[in-house]
Order: C-alpha cells, then structure tokens, then sequence
C-alpha cells in the first residue's frame, strides 16, 4: 500500500509555480529517445534574470531537459519531442526556427570546461566571427567587455594571443562563460559547471553566476544541493523524468510540498 501510495504521488501532474513575465513557458514536455520516455509532461515557466536550478539523482532527465532549451538534443537520433517551450512566446520547437539564431540567444556551458585550441581572444571572438562580425573595435571591446563579465579580465588581459589552454582548469571554465557572453545571450545554460573544479575554483564560478543574473537568466544542473542551496534563486526537483516540484528555493530546501523533495534533500534516497 504504501508503494502503491508512492507511484500514484509520482504520476501527479504538477501545478506550475505562477510566474510573471516568464522567459521559458514549458508546457506538457514530453521527450522520447526513440521509444524509450526521458521526460514526461513536464511545465514550468523560468523567471527571467534569476538563477534556475535542476537537481535530482543521476539519469532524472535534469541535462536532456537543460538541453531541450537550445535544442541540444536535435542532434541525437530517434528524439522525439512532444508539448511545447516559448522563448519569450516563440516556440524553439517550430519547423521554421533558426537553431543558430536560437543558439546564440540561449549560449551553453558544459560540464568539461571545452575552450578551443587557440587563442584566448580567438575563443571569445569565435561566435562573432561565425556571425561575420569584422570590426576590429567591436571584437576588442567585445573581449573586454566578455571578459570583465566572466572576472577574467585581470587574469589574463596580458596574455589574449596565449593558447587558452594553458589556462588553468577554473580559468577554461570562466573562458567558456566569456565565450558565451560575447555574443549577448538572453540566457545562459550550465550543465554542472562545476563537477571538474576544485573548490576555490568553484566559489569563483559561484560569485560569477551571482554577478551573471543582472543582466542574464542562468539555468542550471547541478547534483550538489548546497550549491543549489547557495547560487539559485528557483530550483526544480526532478525524478525518473518527472517534474516533482518546482519552487523558490527558499521553500524547495526549508518547506517542500513533496514528501519525495523531502526524502531526497535529506538523503534518504538518491
């Protein structure tokens, strides 16, 4: 009975949080890769200029849903994607969306910090030349700027035509920000930025996404829930590819509505 009482709490269709002025409308998210289901009906609204958090065990569907949002997934063969997600009221799912254009506008920071084998300038700039921006003054100031944004600047103004990755692990992930940033994203995605990092390293990146919401929305995963707990403004608790409960954080780790939120916040299972 009581794991009869534990499925039918699972299977519930969570309300969505009310809130105003949206960025992401998700709306009855389904994802299938192939016939096997990795989200199910999933709908929230992602506040703008606020820092989002996904934490649930491992394969919940935290990062395919992270993904969904710069149609990362697209390139993984078999996916199917039903329900919807408006970016500022246009559906990214729609046949006639232009992914690079939707790409620049929701930029991506990996787990593994990934910069390119060149230049640190060069990796700023990258996105701007694939745009076909020339102007030597608008990339200089773009990388400053960038660079400032992603508290790099100092670090390493006297080394842009150095190798990127002779930069320390912390540095190529500040790096992979910058790069981000340089093109003027509306939002900004990070799948455990953090995971590869040491811990002074971490709380710099912490800082950073404190700084980075004046001016972006920040989206992340994360399977530390103290870091969740410290960066995030919102935090979603997934499961099995469900939405559990979506929340001020506050309230998500103080005041869960859900008994399951509560069992894996305290580690009872997961």
């Amino acid at each position: 009975m009581v794991e009869l009482t534990k499925m039918v709490e699972l299977t519930k269709i969570v309300e969505p949080l009310k809130i105003t002025d949206p960025i992401l409308d998700i709306a009855g998210l389904q994802l299938y890769y192939g016939n096997k289901e990795a989200l199910r009906n999933i709908s929230l609204a992602i506040p703008r200029k606020q820092v989002t958090a996904f934490i649930g065990p491992s394969g919940c569907g935290k990062s395919t849903l992270l993904r969904c949002f710069n149609r990362m997934n697209d390139l993984i063969e078999g996916l199917h994607v039903i329900g919807s997600i408006k970016l500022d009221g246009e559906d990214i799912n729609a046949s006639d969306v232009d992914v690079i254009r939707l790409r620049r506008r929701v930029g991506m920071v990996f787990q593994k910090y990934n910069p390119f084998p060149k230049s640190i300038y060069e990796n700023v700039v990258y996105g701007l030349r694939i745009a076909g921006v020339k102007n030597h003054t608008i990339l200089n100031e773009t990388v400053e700027k960038s660079l400032r944004a992603a508290a790099l600047w100092d670090e390493v103004k006297d080394r842009l035509r150095e190798s990127a990755l002779r930069l320390s692990g912390g540095q190529m992930q500040r790096l992979c920000i910058a790069r981000a940033i340089a093109v003027q994203p509306d939002i900004i995605l990070m799948d455990e930025p953090c995971s590869a990092l040491d811990p002074i390293a971490t709380s710099h990146i912490e800082d950073l996404i404190d700084e980075l919401k004046q001016e972006y929305t920040v989206i992340i995963v994360t399977h530390n829930m103290q870091q969740a707990a410290r960066v995030s403004d919102y935090t979603a608790f997934l499961y099995l590819g469900e939405l559990i409960e979506f929340d001020e954080t506050n309230k998500i780790f103080t005041a869960p509505s859900k008994k399951q939120t509560q069992d894996y916040i305290t580690g009872r299972f997961g």
